[in-house]
């Protein structure tokens, strides 16, 4: 491969980071909201009471603003992976492009289609033509969400591929193994219920303004039961999600555990930092204490990643310099063995050029007995796999934190509000307001974990994130860079006035109820 400037790696990395944090601020809401408006909507149909119907339009008419603004982040997205991520394209794209196909071809031409039914058409066609439509916007949109991230789960642990040395890139072997990658279907389960928290929330924050403002109280009284109610139970759903997303994590990729958790020293029976103040000084190999002060569960990291308390947990330092008692390879063995696998693998080209069918054989077993550490071949220091322990630590605890509170708060609103006591708990209504920033927090914190935590990789122990860009010129990424920031916070902003125009007006118009 061609040497790669640095700045480009940098900036392409910036780009990339940017576009997908906007486009997730969008996505998890339309994730969770159509369910919300399809449940709404199931309600009218089934009751025949108008109110059920002008409250799913109005819910559905804030849903059809944010999902024109998070298609538009997301064709950019998919577009970057060709501009700056090429080689990442070129060695992989036979894999990674087909869940995308899939999604584009199936999912996103569903959602698109029934939305245009669901938003037009109203009185046009019938009332359980109407719900159908309705229903199948929101399979489709999850859908999308399923193939795009059986290809993020891929990143994260690929499976059903082989390297061929002959074309330098890597073939699907098996698509079912792609598309049953247990990180692939636990990740997208994880996500999309933490998307349905995101919504419920969303409900919540509109509804306590009208019910804090007393107007439109019947309006907000039925949408705050409904989305108490699904923010309950896809949250307690989020949770078992989660440890399964531990899990994969402790079983494919370690060190991102390690960092979850700010684990140096790995141990048998570790437990979970509830809480905790990473030391800053805190380097891998040095006898410094990981944290300033921390509270500990006891076993419960061991239980949540291999389910046994005394199972062993390596840390950062075994996974970097190695641990012959359990049975893990430093990462300068790995660098090593990727150093012959490249070599190799460019022996093997030459001596084909050449017609040599002796050295071409030779070289390829060769490459074959080292190419599971290919990877490691384009690093040069054993402390590369590290990823960023404090952002990684920080991002994954305030998912967690915000997440439990999450829970006492659909517990709390949906209790008061079955009591009809809600309007009198000013304190609730103001806390449910103000927790959407959180949900959105929390929802960027779980990508920041997923991401942050697996570098240096592009694809897990396979690429490099080096190796996956583009050889092209800084300039034009710094750029766009900053032309997707200013497009970006222009469309937020657009978004966010529009939406909190179409709040003031009500599901009533101009009269308050």
């Amino acid at each position: 491969m061609q040497h790669i400037d640095p700045s480009v790696i940098d900036w392409s990395r910036a780009q990339f980071a940017l576009t997908a944090l906007y486009h997730w601020i969008f996505v998890p809401l339309t994730l969770g909201l159509t369910f919300i408006v399809a449940i709404m909507e199931s309600i009218y149909v089934k009751t025949g009471d108008e109110w059920w119907k002008k409250t799913t339009k109005f819910w559905m008419g804030l849903l059809a603003i944010n999902f024109a603004i998070g298609v538009a982040t997301g064709i950019i997205m998919e577009f970057e992976f060709g501009t700056n991520w090429s080689n990442y394209s070129w060695i992989v794209g036979d894999i990674f492009g087909a869940p995308l196909a899939i999604e584009g071809i199936m999912a996103f031409f569903m959602e698109s289609t029934f939305f245009a039914v669901m938003f037009f058409g109203w009185d046009k066609v019938s009332k359980k033509m109407h719900l159908l439509s309705t229903w199948m916007v929101a399979i489709g949109s999850n859908l999308s969400a399923l193939w795009i991230l059986v290809a993020n789960g891929w990143m994260q642990h690929p499976v059903g591929m082989h390297f061929n040395p002959d074309t330098a890139r890597n073939e699907m072997t098996n698509f079912w193994d792609l598309v049953f990658n247990p990180n692939a279907y636990s990740k997208f389960l994880h996500t999309i219920s933490s998307g349905y928290v995101l919504a419920a929330l969303f409900v919540i924050s509109v509804s306590s303004w009208y019910l804090l403002k007393r107007r439109d109280t019947k309006f907000a009284r039925r949408s705050i039961i409904v989305a108490a109610s699904f923010g309950l139970v896809v949250s307690l759903f989020n949770l078992t999600t989660g440890d399964d997303s531990a899990r994969q994590a402790a079983l494919n990729q370690p060190m991102k555990l390690a960092a979850m958790e700010g684990l140096y020293n790995g141990k048998e029976g570790a437990g979970i930092v509830a809480f905790g103040i990473l030391n800053p000084d805190k380097k891998p190999g040095d006898d410094k204490k990981a944290f300033l002060a921390k509270f500990e569960l006891p076993y419960a990291l061991s239980l949540l990643s291999f389910h046994k308390l005394d199972s062993y947990v390596p840390g950062i330092d075994q996974l970097v310099y190695g641990n012959k008692t359990h049975h893990i390879m430093s990462a300068k063995e790995k660098i090593g063995k990727g150093k012959t696998a490249v070599a190799a693998l460019a022996a093997y080209k030459a001596a084909k050029k050449a017609g040599d069918a002796e050295k071409a054989k030779a070289a390829r077993a060769t490459f074959e007995q080292n190419s599971a550490w290919l990877g490691y071949g384009y690093l040069n220091n054993p402390l590369d796999i590290v990823p960023n322990v404090p952002l990684t630590f920080y991002a994954f605890h305030t998912m967690v934190l915000f997440g439990g509170w999450f829970i006492m708060l659909f517990i709390l609103i949906l209790y008061f509000a079955m009591t009809n006591e809600l309007k009198e708990r000013r304190w609730l209504l103001w806390a449910g307001l103000f927790t959407l920033p959180l949900g959105y927090i929390a929802q960027e914190a779980g990508w920041i974990v997923a991401e942050v935590g697996r570098q240096p990789w592009a694809i897990q122990d396979m690429l490099p994130v080096g190796m996956a860009t583009s050889n092209i010129a800084t300039s034009p990424v710094m750029i766009t860079f900053w032309l997707f920031a200013i497009l970006f916070t222009a469309l937020l902003i657009a978004e966010v006035k529009i939406m909190t125009t179409q709040i003031k007006i009500g599901p009533e118009g101009e009269h308050h109820v």
